[in-house]
């Protein structure tokens, strides 16, 4: 997932889960530090688990109008899995939805540069 070269791993950067996400069966219940497991072959960290990352796509049903989602909605996709989460959850191709207005340890965001 990710990089001039795509990964072709079953987690974002290994096979083996354990090596790159923090999740329900190694994360003591709670968030980790960023950079804690290996990276993916674009040099992202935490891909997979530690926390749920909120997407810009609304949430709906596939094959979806556009790449990325339908066009409107009132629930946002997440994506990788988190801390509290089981091994499934990790998965690249993992969706899961909420209100974009829900708050809880288990969701974040992640900030991109574009120089």
């Amino acid at each position: 997932m990710g990089g001039a070269r795509r990964d072709t791993f079953e987690y974002s950067g290994s096979d083996e889960l354990d090596e790159v996400a923090w999740y329900g069966n190694n994360s003591d219940s709670r968030t980790q530090a960023v950079r804690a497991k290996k990276a993916n072959g674009a040099g992202l960290y935490d891909l997979s688990g530690n926390i749920w990352e909120w997407c810009f796509d609304w949430y709906g049903g596939l094959p979806a109008e556009t790449p990325w989602g339908p066009k409107s909605g009132s629930r946002r996709v997440l994506r990788g899995g988190g801390w509290s989460r089981y091994a499934g959850d990790c998965l690249p191709a993992r969706r899961n939805d909420d209100s974009p207005y829900s708050r809880n340890a288990g969701l974040g965001f992640r900030l991109v540069l574009v120089p």
